[in-house]
């Protein structure tokens, strides 16, 4: 179907409908992010997958091609996702691809910004969607792509050696399908202010990833960098997000590799978006970043709140960043290959940035799957792991702690891909041709799955307590003997910490060992009193009393392996 439009100076940003409201805070939502193509395709016939079904193994010689997907099977799969405690929903991005390209299923080789690719559907599937969600109460994050365009052109001779080098090579062609009759939809890129060879810096593809000026200003890969310091590159590229904010309803965004841009050229982006979406209704547009980086980096971007040091400059910009740092040693400490005083030491440096301790988890999006993989390359948390509690344990971290709690889809099934590309990761739901388990024809939506249900479990409690999303953390001190208390060095223990907003503690205890443990852990003697009674929030049946020794007030709580409990008193 062609475009509506073909010019940026073409489009409305005035809603035509009321628009749904902004979250009051953010870090009441739990995001589920998924890839479209991958997700469900609207086929009522397909059947749901059982172990003892025997479905053929996945084509491997797909695994890189389009399965599929579209926004309809979504919509009507918003009740799982309700189901397991979401309540924000994260798109990868739907604008169109080129559609000669058979790989570009993860949406992020972008040929026209001005329409959504017919593969995963129409601008009215997607209206459709974000109505369906926002009458549930959720909310649509959607990915966007700044800093490079699809395939839209090639170098001259449309050699493969295009390398990067500090200066522009000459403009080769642009691509299309047939060059005697023009400029077709289907050819170059949209919108027509993009249809010029300044647009694009023309650098060539990066080699050295870790030379932050070739990772700026070169290709990603063959995806065609833009030149986002020229005003009018990053002037259409604001028009259009606004444009799809006001047309399908959009509640976020997340910005795709923010290290691969230019400090001010996020920041003019963000702010600009940002005002936009005050203007028209839109008070807590949510806009959080990939940079994949430490703490001290990602605070360059962030600077809301922040500690600003002996530091010339900055360009604060995102509301939010993926929280990779935590990503970073999270699975080696929950799974017992790491210390948990890593985990430690992460927040302590955490909280260097932050005046407010109990704000610092609206900064940042926590998650422990994803489509990309930078700590453990192309593999899941749950890779060749036969304890399935594990990824309740991981998902109960991030729903306890602080940040933005996330999740990707297939966590909450098991699954366990892992290979030598990224595509490993991202399995067809639907039982495409890349299904999960090496199975085809088959559907993997289960709300009885344990793991579906643990971590449904966590996100409803989680939901009706206030301090397990904006109070501060304090890991705990433990002992297995109720005297000599010390924080877990190893990974025999109980990991356990709490949440304090104002005068309540919530305790959170996970046993990251497959065998029962019954540890004595430390609480706030001021607000969980020797005497007073912890009840497991998870397990009302459950109840703790609180003991003292030697100064120290304590409770002492038995865990099944891999098990967890939440605790308040009263």
């Amino acid at each position: 179907m062609p475009t509506a439009f073909h010019s940026a100076n073409e489009l409305s940003f005035q809603p035509r409908l009321p628009l749904h409201p902004s979250p009051a805070d953010w870090r009441d939502q739990f995001i589920y992010f998924l890839l479209v193509d991958r997700f469900d395709n609207n086929n009522p016939s397909v059947p749901p997958y059982s172990a003892s079904d025997g479905a053929p193994a996945a084509d491997a010689g797909h695994r890189h091609h389009f399965q599929g997907g579209n926004l309809r099977g979504l919509a009507r799969r918003l009740d799982y996702i309700e189901g397991l405690g979401c309540t924000a929903v994260w798109l990868s991005p739907i604008l169109k691809n080129r559609p000669d390209s058979a790989d570009s299923y993860h949406g992020y080789g972008i040929q026209d910004y001005l329409q959504v690719d017919p593969r995963f559907g129409t601008l009215e599937d997607l209206q459709h969607l974000a109505r369906e969600a926002h009458a549930r109460g959720m909310y649509v994050i959607l990915d966007v792509v700044l800093n490079h365009s699809g395939d839209v052109w090639g170098y001259p001779g449309d050699h493969p050696y295009y390398y990067y080098q500090d200066t522009s090579f000459s403009f080769g062609f642009w691509r299309e399908a047939d060059p005697a009759a023009g400029l077709q939809d289907d050819d170059a890129v949209w919108p027509q202010e993009l249809q010029t060879p300044e647009a694009f810096k023309r650098r060539g593809q990066i080699r050295n990833w870790y030379d932050a000026t070739e990772a700026r200003n070169g290709d990603f890969l063959s995806l065609k960098e833009l030149d986002l310091p020229r005003p009018e590159v990053l002037d259409t590229l604001i028009k259009v997000y606004k444009y799809w904010i006001a047309a399908a309803d959009l509640d976020g965004f997340r910005i795709d590799t923010v290290k691969h841009m230019e400090d001010s050229a996020t920041a003019i982006f963000c702010n600009a978006i940002r005002e936009y979406a005050q203007r028209i209704g839109k008070h807590n547009f949510f806009l959080f970043g990939e940079i994949v980086a430490d703490d001290d980096t990602i605070q360059r971007y962030l600077g809301r709140n922040a500690r600003i040091e002996g530091t010339r400059e900055r360009f604060p910009s995102l509301d939010a960043a993926l929280d990779f740092p935590l990503y970073f040693i999270l699975e080696d400490v929950l799974k017992g290959f790491a210390s948990p005083a890593l985990l430690r030491a992460r927040y302590d440096a955490l909280h260097e940035h932050y005046a407010d301790h109990g704000a610092a988890g609206r900064y940042f999006v926590t998650f422990i799957d994803n489509h990309d993989q930078m700590a453990r390359p192309y593999r899941r948390f749950m890779h060749h792991n036969p304890y399935p509690q594990q990824a309740v344990l991981a998902l109960a971290y991030l729903l306890t702690s602080q940040g933005v709690p996330c999740i990707y889809y297939g966590t909450e099934q098991g699954f366990d891909g892992g290979g030598g590309d990224d595509s490993h990761v991202r399995e067809c739901m639907f039982g495409g041709a890349w299904g999960a388990f090496g199975s085809s024809g088959r559907h993997f939506f289960n709300r009885e799955h344990d793991i579906y249900r643990g971590i449904a479990a966590v996100a409803a409690t989680r939901s009706r307590e206030p301090a397990l999303r904006y109070g501060r953390q304090y890991f705990r001190e433990i002992s297995v003997n109720g005297s000599n208390f010390a924080h877990p060095r190893d990974d025999h223990c109980t990991l356990a910490y709490s949440r304090i907003l104002d005068t309540e503690e919530v305790l959170v205890a996970l046993n990251l060992e497959a065998t029962p443990r019954a540890d004595y852990l430390t609480v706030d003697r001021r607000l969980s009193a020797p005497g007073q009674v912890m009840h497991d929030l998870l397990d009302p049946e459950r109840r703790h009393t609180v003991e003292e020794h030697q100064g120290r007030a304590h409770v002492r709580v038995a865990l099944a392996g891999h098990g967890m409990a939440i605790l308040r008193c009263g």
